[in-house]
């Protein structure tokens, strides 16, 4: 049986406190933390960055901004979409990924605000400066909005 898990403040303010670096990573040492406890969410740090458009076939991502202002695009269609290539070379056909959205709706986030994304929805994110936030992956969340 699992044990529950608590996340103190200063082990957030501690991850918080590591300047910001150019590009996108997962912030240490909550990314350790996290991958010891097998938590389901991270803490992601985008400096100067625009990721892939994708979308998970099966899991809904729950975003909170932490610091910064990025900017997301969601819903709408994912152009030429793929399926993300796993380390081995194999197909995982739960994440499609893609340059960009047609139609989507544009979201800017700010400090304190939280962006549910259901599963089967197109979604990507940039970033002008700096932005720290946490994501949450909530699997099974297929269809429910």
């Amino acid at each position: 049986m699992k044990r529950s898990v608590v996340i103190r403040k200063a082990e957030i303010s501690a991850t918080l406190s590591v300047p910001p670096s150019e590009g996108k990573r997962l912030l240490e040492p909550f990314a350790s933390f996290a991958k010891k406890h097998q938590l389901p969410f991270s803490l992601l740090e985008d400096t100067n960055i625009e990721n892939d458009a994708e979308v998970h076939t099966e899991d809904g991502d729950l975003w909170l901004c932490l610091e910064g202002e990025p900017t997301f695009t969601v819903g709408g269609t994912l152009l030429n979409p793929s399926a993300k290539k796993r380390a081995d070379g194999s197909l995982d056909e739960h994440e499609w990924k893609g340059k960009e959205i047609e139609s989507g709706e544009i979201i800017t986030l700010y400090p304190g605000d939280w962006l549910w994304i259901p599963a089967g929805q197109p979604h990507q994110h940039r970033c002008k400066g700096t932005a720290r936030l946490v994501i949450i992956k909530i699997p099974g969340a297929k269809g429910k909005s």
